[in-house]
């Protein structure tokens, strides 16, 4: 992104893109507290976010993170409450997420264990060698384009997590950990606007999507 500060705490169209995700994530009623994973270095900013910002309908509890991605969902892990038994890992950087969508992922992992939102690969995909020519055409109706959340019971992502500590297994989402354990993850279909804020770009059409919402919704988060 460029920017001085992690996405979480930039502003889109004068609302914290950390703040419109917690408030999506919340619409769900099957989401009873939530844990935000920080740099160490950035939690007295996070805490001042959410006092000004808050209070929230659920409980919030901060987190350390670790050097990956990886660490700082292990770590996260780790803070559940002992009687939770469905976790729903989410990007902060996926301020759209509907709450249908996440109430779905908790009935699929209820159900099979694991459950991953994704959409189907809408483009051509080419597999391309080192000197920039294509190697082949890789068949689309069978791919699709991971989102968050990916969402799982807690005993099995834990396992997961634990197994590819120990066998120093690094792998880019947490879905891939439970299938090299032999876990069962199903798909559920998301929406192209659950879309990751990564570039500049991102965060212009993200601030248009917000300023429509807001227009059409009359949604107003408080600012103190």
């Amino acid at each position: 992104m460029g920017a001085l500060l992690p996405k979480p705490f930039l502003s889109m169209a004068g609302v914290l893109l950390l703040i419109y995700t917690v408030r999506s994530l919340i619409r769900s009623p099957l989401i009873t507290k939530l844990v935000i994973v920080v740099a160490p270095e950035r939690e007295a900013l996070l805490r001042d976010i959410l006092d000004v910002h808050g209070p929230v309908s659920v409980p919030i509890c901060i987190v350390h993170g670790g050097l990956e991605r990886q660490d700082s969902v292990r770590l996260g892990l780790a803070a559940l409450d002992p009687e939770c038994e469905i976790v729903v890992i989410h990007d902060a950087a996926r301020p759209f997420i509907a709450a249908e969508i996440i109430d779905r992922s908790v009935a699929v992992a209820a159900e099979v264990g694991g459950a991953l939102v994704a959409i189907p690969a809408r483009d051509t995909i080419k597999r391309v060698g080192e000197n920039s020519m294509i190697l082949e055409t890789v068949p689309r109706q069978s791919l699709w384009l991971a989102q968050t959340p990916q969402t799982f019971r807690v005993h099995l992502i834990r396992e997961a997590h634990a197994r590819a500590l120990s066998e120093g297994v690094v792998a880019t989402d947490d879905a891939a950990l439970v299938e090299q354990l032999g876990g069962q993850v199903k798909v559920v279909l998301g929406d192209p606007l659950n879309f990751k804020i990564t570039t500049p770009d991102d965060l212009r059409l993200a601030e248009v999507l917000l300023e429509k919402r807001l227009e059409t919704e009359g949604w107003r988060l408080v600012k103190k």
